[in-house]
């Protein structure tokens, strides 16, 4: 059920060291990189079917095209390492035992937009994964694969590590790219069409670690390599962080398309104590929940969960068994989506405070009926009136659990 692609020097001690990372064939892929053009690169990984690993799932090759042949500004890579949605906690698995592989995924991605100069963007509170990385960086320039003239070939790539501030909304590249270019980290509009991004008025990629960690094996192995793990639309694997009420929670690189129920009863070993399961969140906190009698169908890859009224996400799996209150669940989550809106638009600023007032009403035993179908109403609000997804998220999450386990919210009225 495992594979170990992204995953393969996690359990080799010493990992994150330049010595063991080389002698495990860490930078093995820039021979073959360096032998192909840039638009050659950019091809294999469009082949490969390569999505982004960070939430949206979007392919990554399509996203490369965005950036123009030839800019006559410079072009930059911005690595967003700003993982801070609740569940979700597999890219410091990344950060921590293998940063090497991330600066080799960042050497291969950068030379394929033709960048020179990539930004890590890291949470702020990765306090020791962050400076993880940073000796990784520096044991990088010494050796020569950073900096000038990559390992003697005729290419240039500085790479600069960047702290964020502790605020969530910078997980949204839109958000993080302001907050890099040292202003709020407010999202932006949207464009009207298909445009890259643009760091200091420059075209930019902007991609989740894992994502770009998963570059080398498509370059060194070749895209078929990649595609022989997962399904159709969905290849290759993910690392799913598994918590909650699971015996044997974990970071675990499945391929696309694993069944959930046997992740959840073989894998990690059943629900603790030998308990009933309740409900799963399958994606991060911010994907919609999915109850136990739901999962018997689903698997793990985006079109499966999207036809079951859910996403993907992060791969942040959080399992609840039979004993946890969905409605204190839920109130929990609106605590942290109250207190992380940036508050740039009325709806999600006011709506995400609406919510979790409400529900501490009910919670108290004052809530009613009406109160309910506030909450909906709220959710209405909430959905298409703002400028990014944060809202629109928190709307279709609220929903899910108010649909789902409405009987448990009932239960607490008045």
């Amino acid at each position: 059920m495992m594979v170990k692609i992204v995953s393969k020097n996690f359990d080799i001690p010493l990992s994150h060291t330049l010595r063991v990372a080389r002698e495990n064939g860490r930078y093995g892929s820039l021979v073959k990189l360096f032998s192909m053009s840039p638009d050659a690169v950019t091809s294999e990984v469009e082949k490969s079917g390569l999505r982004g690993k960070g939430g949206g799932g979007a392919h990554t090759g399509e996203k490369w095209r965005l950036i123009p042949r030839a800019s006559e500004k410079p072009v930059y890579l911005v690595v967003n390492a700003d993982e801070s949605e609740p569940g979700t906690f597999k890219d410091r698995q990344i950060l921590e035992f293998d940063p090497h592989l991330l600066l080799e995924g960042i050497i291969c991605s950068s030379y394929a937009i033709d960048a020179h100069h990539a930004y890590i963007y890291i949470r702020g509170e990765y306090v020791f994964w962050a400076q993880r990385v940073q000796e990784a960086i520096d044991e990088a320039y010494a050796a020569g694969i950073l900096g000038e003239r990559i390992l003697g070939h005729d290419y240039t790539l500085h790479v600069t590590l960047h702290r964020g501030a502790g605020a969530y909304i910078c997980g949204e590249k839109t958000a993080l790219l302001e907050s890099l270019e040292g202003k709020r980290g407010h999202p932006r509009l949207k464009p009207k069409g298909k445009e890259p991004e643009w760091f200091f008025g420059c075209p930019t990629v902007v991609n989740n670690v894992e994502t770009i960690a998963s570059v080398p094996f498509i370059i060194e192995q070749g895209y078929e390599a990649y595609r022989a793990y997962g399904t159709a639309e969905s290849p290759g694997t993910m690392l799913f962080g598994i918590s909650g009420h699971v015996e044997k929670p974990g970071v675990y690189e499945l391929p696309y398309g694993t069944s959930m129920k046997e992740v959840i009863y073989s894998l990690c070993g059943g629900i603790t104590g030998g308990k009933k399961l309740k409900a799963v969140i399958p994606g991060g906190s911010s994907v919609q929940i999915l109850r136990a009698d739901e999962i018997e169908a689903i698997t793990l890859d985006y079109e499966s969960l999207k036809a079951h009224g859910s996403s993907l996400g992060t791969g942040g799996m959080i399992v609840m068994d039979e004993e946890v209150s969905i409605p204190e669940a839920m109130k929990n989550l609106f605590e942290f989506y109250h207190h992380e809106s940036c508050g740039q638009c009325t709806p999600c600023r006011e709506g995400t405070g609406w919510v979790d007032n409400i529900l501490e009403k009910i919670l108290q035993g004052k809530g009613t009926h009406q109160d309910i179908e506030t909450l909906l109403d709220v959710c209405d609000m909430l959905n298409g009136k703002t400028i990014c997804v944060f809202a629109p998220s928190v709307a279709f999450i609220a929903q899910s659990y108010l649909k789902k386990f409405r009987e448990e919210f009932e239960a607490l009225l008045k």
